[in-house]
């Protein structure tokens, strides 16, 4: 079966097993410790097939079988999903499970809004005015078996947070964290008490059978959220299209640090590329235009983002980054484009949806990471 059979195969099977509630499956070896794939699950074509039946693919290595991972339920439409709630990825394939949900304020310019509101517009280049929604966002724990089979196309590193003062660092990193928007839940259910694995999943959740889902919030969890979820309240998610080349933007205020008799505030942004048509190009160039309330225009330019320059297909079509940005001002915004190239060597310039730089400057504690 050739890899686009494959994945069409397994994307009509997913549809069945939400359907029916067919199980889910895990490759995991004959013998010794479990080796997961599910984060390249979607590439692979035997999930419906009984357990402990020998397997062998371009992505699997020889040798692997099959077990239950647990029973897909029904995604839903309306409301949203609870702290303990399981989940696939619909994009990354990864397995993870929800910490909380959050509110952002979602601003697509690839929708038109008949009515236009001041107060709810974004700032940024050009004419076209965007109104707002709420819109739902999960902050979630990624299962760290995953991680290998993500790691091309995901930072599995991607939520950064400001050190301490006395911290020689300036920024460090909560591993197997990530943001995840309420439509990419694919919910399952599982009869294991422990079915991520990830260092803060028994910090953060504890196994109560009693409870629907049956993974419960700790102390420590309800600590860590209570001190950083009105900051992701604040956020806001900005999307727009050029070319079949979806671009979103989220953008987080991390903190004011002072440097050199000055105040330097810090701003994280994650970035999600998806190419919504079946022609394959790659990232090549990024053009960024920063500006800063002091009054300062920055033009940066440079090859490909983070390092790499990925390829959006059919098969995988997605990829997500982090990055940060400092100013000497308390807002800014940002914007600019990503110059793609197709397979016949021409090029293209997909817009990046403008955002602003928030501080929040009246706020006195910072968002933060874990203090145990």
């Amino acid at each position: 079966m050739s890899g686009c059979a494959a994945r069409r195969y397994v994307a009509a099977a997913l549809g069945r097993c939400r359907a029916r509630g067919l199980p889910l499956w895990e490759p995991t070896p004959a013998r010794g410790p479990r080796a997961l794939s599910a984060g390249g699950a979607a590439a692979l074509p035997p999930l419906l097939l009984p357990p402990r039946r020998h397997l062998s693919s371009r992505n699997r290595p020889e040798g692997k079988v099959l077990e239950t991972v647990g029973v897909f339920e029904a995604p839903k439409q309306h409301g949203k999903y609870e702290t303990g709630q399981l989940f696939l990825h619909s994009v990354f394939g990864y397995r993870g499970i929800v910490l909380f949900p959050w509110q952002a304020r979602l601003y697509d310019r690839d929708v038109a809004s008949p009515v236009t509101e001041k107060s709810e517009n974004a700032t940024g280049h050009g004419s076209k005015e965007v109104k707002g929604k709420t819109h739902t966002y999960y902050q979630v724990l990624i299962d760290a078996r995953d991680c290998p089979h993500i790691s091309q196309r995901s930072q599995t590193e991607a939520v950064t947070f400001l050190a301490n003062h006395d911290d020689s660092r300036a920024l460090y990193a909560i591993p197997g964290l990530d943001y995840v928007s309420h439509e990419d839940i694919l919910p399952y259910s599982s009869t294991d008490q422990v079915p991520i694995q990830h260092e803060l999943f028994e910090r953060f959740l504890m196994y109560d059978q009693t409870k629907v889902p049956p993974f419960v919030a700790r102390d420590t969890l309800c600590a860590w959220q209570e001190k950083n979820h009105p900051w992701l309240e604040l956020s806001d998610v900005h999307r727009e299209t050029t070319e079949n080349i979806r671009v979103t933007v989220i953008p987080f205020y991390m903190g004011m640090r002072e440097a050199q008799n000055s105040h330097v505030y810090w701003w994280r942004y994650c970035i999600r590329l998806e190419n919504l048509d079946s022609e394959v190009v790659q990232l090549r160039e990024r053009h960024w235009r920063i500006f800063s309330l002091s009054g300062t225009l920055e033009t940066v330019r440079g090859r490909g983002v983070v390092g790499r320059e990925p390829v959006l297909s059919k098969e995988q079509p997605a990829f997500q980054y982090s990055s940060h940005v400092s100013l000497q001002a308390s807002s800014g915004h940002m914007w600019g484009t990503f110059r793609f190239e197709r397979p016949d060597g021409s090029h293209f310039d997909v817009r990046i949806p403008p955002f602003s730089l928030e501080s929040n400057k009246d706020e006195k504690t910072p968002p933060s990471g874990l203090h145990w």
